[in-house]
């Protein structure tokens, strides 16, 4: 399944800066950055599960915000691409 992660942390402080850099990486491990905050992640029920979970252990629910939209398939009749940062699919042939 697709899955948009967005979020927004509070970096005024130096543990929020931690998290941001955190939530960041756990979003890495799963999908890639698609703007500054956002994500796309292709993952199965299983990794979304565990995605989920480490991004609540990360982010502080009363100065933090943090959304999951999943997306239908097929992904690309509900996803328009325009600008920079166009998605790789890495589970496809990469052509250069």
């Amino acid at each position: 399944m697709w899955v948009i992660v967005t979020y927004d942390v509070t970096t005024e402080t130096k543990d929020g800066r931690r998290r941001l850099r955190r939530v960041a990486q756990a979003c890495k491990d799963f999908g890639q950055r698609v703007q500054k905050s956002v994500f796309e992640c292709s993952v199965d029920q299983a990794q979304f599960e565990t995605l989920r979970r480490k991004l609540l252990k990360e982010i502080d629910v009363k100065e933090d915000s943090l959304r999951f939209y999943r997306l239908h398939e097929p992904r690309d009749e509900h996803v328009e691409e325009h600008g920079v940062n166009k998605t790789i699919f890495f589970d496809e042939p990469l052509i250069i």
